[in-house]
């Protein structure tokens, strides 16, 4: 039994009874998949002496952001953690028994061919390639574990699903009685507002992936030492929101977005702080409708200014942005996220509006006012949505966790 510092969440309680090799989980946002996959393979991996437990995602950023920093959260609050236990180069806990967490990403197809392990967890598997998945359970002797917010159908629905013998969650934030009441209430307003927002993120139901804004952007490693850094652009966050502060570049014939800050709770003054601790300094293109703010941060020694706005100005920015080649640094995960997640409103019949969601949008806020600021205005009026058709295994653990792992 873990110590009782840790919520037993009815997540935690449904992941820790899957029997079978494969367990496919699906969920919402805030449903603690991730959170309570990795409780569960630290319980695991306490119980069971000489394992190799393998948790992968698309990249070390995601990792980082994502499921390293629950590991590190988890065995902190339960006590667990020791820092000589820890590999900061490898990324790999080695437990008293012997059994070892390892993180590791799989940008490149090659890590996918690797030693074996007996456990795998790959996280918010619809950003891995099916080619990789498949090597890498077929190099895993035991159980393989995926999760994703099911933003549309991938290879886990046509190539799993139907195909494989395997265990099946599909979880919601209703099953994290841990979740903050606030945020709670902004799941579900989210939901009332946006249907396919409510079938993905609020019921956990496959949603499409019709209607993606930014399309055909590159992801890069990083920042070559040739690009020019141009403009930093700022959205602001408090309390439901957060502040996202991205810098573009200038390289290759188009321009590179590099995430800086995506965080709530930061005040004018903090704010003016992470700016100013940059290794450069550019002009800042903040939202214009926080004139207060600029003003604040202004005064900290900032070059700051207010982005110009007009009629349509979200969606002709958005089209400029589009007409050139975009790249994102793989660091950037929230820009990422709000990349793959930002999409037009549909109408009752499926057909995008032309009109975007007021939703995965700081980031894409925060660029789009530097960007636009940069390279100016100059778009078309958007076509018409009709213009746009013709264009286009044996018990091993007993307890809370369950009988096998």
């Amino acid at each position: 039994m873990m110590a009782a510092l840790l919520q037993q969440t009815t997540a935690l309680t449904k992941i820790s009874s899957l029997r079978r090799r494969l367990r496919i989980i699906q969920g919402g946002t805030s449903a603690s998949k991730t959170f309570s996959i990795v409780a569960y393979l630290i319980h695991t991996a306490q119980s069971n002496a000489g394992l190799v437990i393998s948790i992968v995602s698309e990249s070390l950023p995601h990792l980082k952001k994502g499921a390293i920093r629950d590991f590190k959260t988890i065995m902190n609050m339960q006590r667990y953690w020791h820092d000589d236990a820890w590999s900061k180069t490898e990324f790999i806990y080695t437990f008293p028994n012997g059994t070892i967490i390892e993180f590791f990403s799989v940008d490149d197809s090659g890590k996918a061919r690797g030693p074996r392990r007996d456990i795998l967890f790959v996280n918010e598997a619809n950003n891995v390639l099916w080619e990789i998945y498949r090597q890498l359970a077929g190099r895993t002797r035991r159980v393989v574990i995926v999760d994703f917010n099911p933003v549309g159908a991938f290879w886990a629905h046509t190539k799993l699903i139907p195909h494989r013998i395997h265990d099946f969650l599909q979880l919601t934030y209703k099953d994290n009685e841990a979740l903050e009441p606030a945020l709670v209430r902004e799941i579900e307003e989210n939901g009332r507002i946006d249907e396919n927002y409510r079938q993905v993120y609020v019921l956990g139901n496959v949603g499409r992936n019709e209607g993606q804004i930014m399309t055909n952007w590159i992801h890069i490693e990083r920042v070559p030492p040739e690009a020019r850094l141009m403009r930093r652009g700022l959205d602001f966050g408090y309390s439901n929101h957060p502040s996202a502060l991205v810098d573009i570049y200038e390289w290759n014939g188009g321009y590179i977005w590099d995430e800086i800050v995506y965080e709530k709770g930061l005040s004018n003054e903090k704010l003016a702080t992470l700016i100013l601790d940059q290794d450069e300094q550019v002009l800042v293109v903040a939202d214009s409708a926080e004139p207060k703010s600029i003003d604040e941060i202004s005064a900290y020694g900032v070059d700051i200014i207010g982005a110009v706005k007009g009629a349509d100005s979200i969606r002709n920015g958005n089209q400029v942005i589009q007409s050139k080649q975009v790249y994102v640094t793989q660091r950037s995960t929230n820009i990422i996220n709000e990349e793959r997640n930002y999409l037009w409103k549909m109408d009752k019949n499926g057909e995008p509006l032309n009109v975007p969601r007021d939703m995965f949008n700081h980031m894409m806020d925060a660029g789009r006012y530097a960007m636009i600021d940069l390279i100016g205005n100059a778009a078309q009026p958007f076509p018409t949505s009709e213009q746009e058709s013709e264009t286009n295994t044996a018990p091993i653990t007993s307890g809370l966790f369950g009988s096998s792992f």
